[in-house]
């Protein structure tokens, strides 16, 4: 009983700690730059073939009939239909770049027309980002988005800034890349 309550007391102490670290972030130039090179990064992503293919493919068909974000939570990652989102070329793509980045980019996913998942690099938490600024931004503007500031993100148990890019197909945006750009990232660059 001891022990559950000093695990517990640790926990709250360390998520107390993680709170005041993402509250005291400080936007500095040299952040702002690595956060604008990582989004840059992003928006190649966005354009590249297997990325607008794979969206392209995905408008075509339109989100999961009865799918929902309180149904997605339920559906586990060795279901089927997260395995076709995380293995597809458009998923292997995101791996990759990820794998690529440094440590600079983390948890990518793209999204369809509607807000649909079309890949991610893992089961992220909602299917649908339809009216999250994240993908409503870059769908309504075609350009590039920031988060103004850091937020906990659930999946990777850490903090970070998202950045999203338009899929631009026929000059028309058809889905939106978003990827985590870590806390802990932007701390070291923030250190040199």
């Amino acid at each position: 009983m001891m022990r559950r309550a000093l695990i517990g007391t640790l926990v709250v102490i360390g998520l107390i700690l993680a709170v005041m670290a993402a509250q005291a972030f400080d936007m500095t130039p040299a952040v702002q730059a690595e956060i604008d090179r990582q989004k840059a990064a992003v928006v190649s992503w966005a354009a590249h073939p297997v990325v607008v293919a794979a969206v392209r493919d995905q408008n075509s068909r339109g989100p999961i009939a009865g799918m929902d974000n309180a149904k997605w939570k339920s559906v586990l990652r060795s279901d089927p239909i997260v395995q076709r989102l995380a293995t597809s070329p458009a998923a292997r793509f995101l791996q990759a770049r990820i794998e690529g980045s440094g440590g600079g980019l983390d948890k990518a996913f793209i999204n369809a027309a509607q807000g649909e998942k079309v890949a991610f690099a893992e089961k992220t938490i909602s299917y649908l980002h339809k009216g999250q600024e994240k993908f409503d931004a870059p769908m309504a503007t075609g350009r590039p988005w920031q988060m103004a500031q850091p937020w906990f993100d659930e999946s990777l148990q850490g903090y970070a800034i998202q950045v999203a890019a338009p899929v631009i197909d026929g000059g028309k945006v058809v889905g939106v890349v978003v990827a985590s750009v870590p806390l802990a990232h932007l701390e070291k660059i923030a250190k040199r």
